[in-house]
């Protein structure tokens, strides 16, 4: 029997590479994590997590500085990529967007290319919300948003399943949310 965690087997180099593209992305986010945030920029992005649309002369009220100061700082956050966009939040069921499930994938090969393409396709899906690359049993997690089960199960069928490189996917289909938040917490 092979020895998963032996150098030179191919699970073994795709866990390596797996850890080090997490380690790479973490290291490369340290830039933006080291702007050293102050109270008030910590406040303002609180404020603006709940009212991106808030002026800038209200803001300033909030924080306690002139507007100014505060629409540079703003836009500092922005240059930064602290703050990568403004976006309104749509309430799916009324725009007819009843059925929202989250797909573990796992990908026939796990190599650089495979993970690539799969990636590169998947940007395309409108009705991915969310592609994040994990750890464990599969290699990607999914948001999925669709009108209903049956419109879900054509997306499955015409769309995810024809991607290269995938093998398997689990489906999770959300009954109920009991919470749902966009809100990062920055402190302050």
């Amino acid at each position: 029997m092979k020895n998963k965690n032996k150098p030179g087997n191919t699970l073994f180099c795709y866990e390596i590479y797996r850890n080090y593209s997490i380690l790479l992305g973490y290291f490369n986010n340290l830039q933006y994590i080291n702007m050293n945030l102050d109270q008030i920029d910590k406040k303002i992005l609180d404020i603006l997590q709940d009212d991106g649309r808030i002026r800038t002369s209200e803001l300033a009220k909030q924080i306690n500085i002139s507007p100014p100061p505060t629409a540079e700082r703003v836009k500092k956050l922005e240059n930064n990529g602290y703050i990568k966009k403004y976006t309104a939040l749509v309430d799916p069921v009324k725009v007819g967007v009843s059925c929202l499930t989250y797909v573990e994938v796992t990908l026939v090969r796990h190599g650089k290319d495979a993970i690539e393409r799969f990636m590169d396709s998947i940007v395309k899906l409108d009705e991915v919300l969310e592609c994040h690359h994990i750890t464990g049993g599969a290699d990607f997690l999914l948001k999925i948003a669709t009108k209903d089960i049956p419109t879900y199960e054509q997306f499955i069928i015409n769309k995810l399943t024809a991607l290269p490189d995938v093998q398997h996917l689990k489906t999770l289909v959300v009954l109920s949310t009991l919470k749902h938040e966009t809100k990062i917490p920055v402190g302050g």
